[in-house]
């Protein structure tokens, strides 16, 4: 071979791997990115409860519910409350501590209207204000809240929404949810329980779910029907891993109490929050 041909052909060959290292280092940098953040949330720690109130009610819902549980259980857990709005922004107030590793996350909406096709919108955004939440805290698993359309929107977004195999949803606890809106009736399905029960198959099979139904009379919480609550089980029973029904009478029992009822908080502790141990807390926050 000529010199000058054997020349120019180890320039070529050493100009080929230069350029093919210049194209293939953003595929390393993103999959070295990539597996730190896989490894990163697969060691988290941390499992928050997220809330989500019902229609009308704003970030602000379940300010009373989480003062009365970070003063019983004699520490304060983080609170962090998102509002999403409707060009899907999301805002944000408060702050999760380092080392807190059950903080509470309030979702609420801008557009926090009733109906079913309200419902939808809210579901999808709050698909947005999780999948931020996620990338930006990196837990692995989680446990909802949702109060009367909280319930609703929490359902839709696990049938419609949610489908990730590296975070998990443990524990779903709905309060006083409406799933068929003001029916008295189990024998009339609105639209949204037929859509909800013929989606089921999509709710995750580990889930444990406690639906508690408040009643001042036997019949309804002053809003929601009994019956109307008592649907859930149409939806996951049989679905879920566990399906309890709890019904709460007495005093505070009307829907717009129920978040205070200290029959409510007393479940909220039992079921939901990880058992209580001491801890030392660190008074810098991060956001």
């Amino acid at each position: 071979m000529p010199r000058n041909v054997k020349k120019w052909s180890i320039i070529f060959l050493i100009a080929s791997l230069v350029g093919i290292g210049i194209l293939a280092w953003p595929s390393i940098q993103w999959m070295h990115k990539n597996v730190t953040a896989i490894s990163k949330r697969h060691d988290s720690n941390m499992s928050p409860v997220i809330f989500i109130p019902g229609s009308s009610a704003t970030q602000n819902r379940f300010d009373g519910l989480i003062d009365k549980l970070n003063d019983r259980r004699g520490k304060r857990h983080s609170l962090l409350k998102v509002t999403v709005h409707t060009n899907d922004r999301i805002s944000y107030s408060g702050s999760i501590r380092p080392r807190d590793n059950e903080p509470f996350i309030v979702v609420g909406f801008e557009n926090n209207k009733d109906g079913y096709s309200n419902i939808k919108k809210q579901a999808k955004w709050f698909s947005i204000a999780f999948n931020a939440l996620a990338k930006k805290y990196q837990f692995n698993n989680f446990k909802a809240i949702g109060h009367s359309n909280g319930g609703l929107v929490y359902t839709m977004y696990l049938e419609n929404y949610f489908n990730r195999d590296d975070i998990s949803i443990k524990k779903l606890m709905t309060i006083g949810s409406p799933y068929n809106f003001s029916e008295t009736s189990l024998s009339h399905k609105t639209q949204m329980l037929s859509d909800f029960i013929k989606q089921r198959k999509k709710i995750p099979k580990t889930l444990s779910v406690y639906s508690i139904i408040g009643t001042q009379n036997f019949d309804n919480d002053g809003i929601v029907p009994a019956r109307s609550a008592e649907a859930g089980k149409y939806i996951y029973q049989g679905q879920a891993q566990h399906y309890t029904e709890i019904t709460v009478t007495g005093n505070d029992a009307q829907h717009s109490d129920l978040p205070q009822n200290q029959q409510i908080i007393n479940l909220i502790e039992q079921y939901i929050l990880a058992k209580n141990k001491p801890r030392d807390d660190q008074n810098q926050d991060t956001h």
